[in-house]
């Protein structure tokens, strides 16, 4: 039996978060059970393992509740740290699950039958500089993920500006795209509470990534979900990783900053000399990475990279075609 991290509760006990199992170097998600008269909802049920199946069991067990009185799964995002259980759960409890209607477009296009994603990451870090050792590691990496998102669940949409009750309370969802397309956070009023998801995380910077057909503009969609959100009073947010933190607006304004200081640092690299979104990933990262953390770093400097473009602070150059074509950043002359 796998021993369930410790179930903490919160806003007099109306909040249950279950940190469920993940890869490292985050290795815990946040997932929360909330109970109302509507039923148990449960926000973001983790990747499907062997592991994080009995850390369910044994976390319906600890909180008293049948899998069958939960009535609604609700994603803030696609990804399978978030995503993953749902279709296996609906299938064990019977209740819907919901996501913006984006988010689920993102779905089809990472874990659809038809995705192409593991041969299209791959050609694009090839044509922005990645070597060879790098690029070929992806297309298992990639495949590796299927077994944490099956089955697809059956989804029902949830789109922003239109209330849904959880725990008893309506909640306001908010798109806040840019860590995902299509990311919803979940906005309680009357008592100043905000499930954020991986919009905003404390400690941590939220990962931006841009990847082949999805949104082409991540970092500036992720900047103007910050902005949006900087307008909301909250008193406790619940993220999707680390612990709920009572300094939200402090965190939004320092992650704005972040992102304007990492543009600037990126923008004198390339004063330097034109260089691929690889060699900058290098300068910024560094190059002793697992695969996954190099996916990451990769496709988030790349982010930064087209909004410098499309700030007009740097340009590209492309030399040469086919399977030969490489992309340069340099700066506006």
């Amino acid at each position: 039996m796998t021993l369930l991290p410790e179930i903490q509760l919160w806003d007099r006990e109306f909040v249950a978060r279950v940190p469920i199992s993940m890869a490292p170097p985050l290795r815990r998600v946040n997932s929360y059970v909330l109970k109302g008269e509507e039923g148990i909802t449960i926000i973001d049920p983790g990747p499907r393992t062997e592991e994080t199946i009995e850390e369910w069991r044994a976390a319906w067990q600890d909180l008293r509740i049948s899998p069958r009185d939960i009535r609604q799964i609700v994603l803030t995002h696609h990804h399978p740290d978030h995503y993953g259980l749902a279709g296996y759960m609906q299938e064990v409890t019977g209740a819907a699950v919901l996501m913006s209607p984006r988010a689920y477009k993102e779905t089809r296009l990472m874990w659809g039958p038809d995705s192409r994603m593991h041969k299209a990451l791959p050609d694009l870090y090839r044509r922005h500089g990645m070597p060879e050792s790098w690029y070929s590691q992806l297309p298992g990496h990639l495949q590796g993920f299927f077994a944490q998102v099956t089955p697809a669940p059956e989804v029902t949409f949830l789109r922003e500006g239109e209330p849904i009750r959880m725990g008893g309370r309506a909640w306001l969802p908010i798109e806040t795209a840019g860590h995902a397309p299509g990311h919803l956070s979940f906005y309680n009023a009357e008592h100043q509470l905000m499930f954020c998801g991986d919009a905003v995380l404390p400690q941590i910077s939220p990962n931006v990534s841009f990847l082949p057909g999805s949104d082409p503009q991540p970092l500036q969609s992720f900047l103007d979900s910050l902005e949006k959100l900087s307008a909301y009073e909250v008193a406790t947010a619940y993220p999707g990783h680390r612990n709920p933190f009572d300094y939200f607006a402090e965190r939004v304004r320092l992650l704005l900053e972040h992102h304007g200081e990492r543009l600037l640092r990126i923008e004198r690299l390339l004063q330097e000399r034109p260089q691929t979104a690889f060699d900058v990933c290098a300068a910024l990262f560094g190059t002793e990475l697992s695969i996954h953390q190099m996916r990451f770093a990769m496709s988030e400097t790349l982010a930064h990279l087209v909004e410098l473009v499309r700030q007009g602070r740097a340009e590209e150059q492309t030399n040469g075609e086919g399977t030969d074509e490489v992309i340069r950043y340099a700066p506006v002359e």
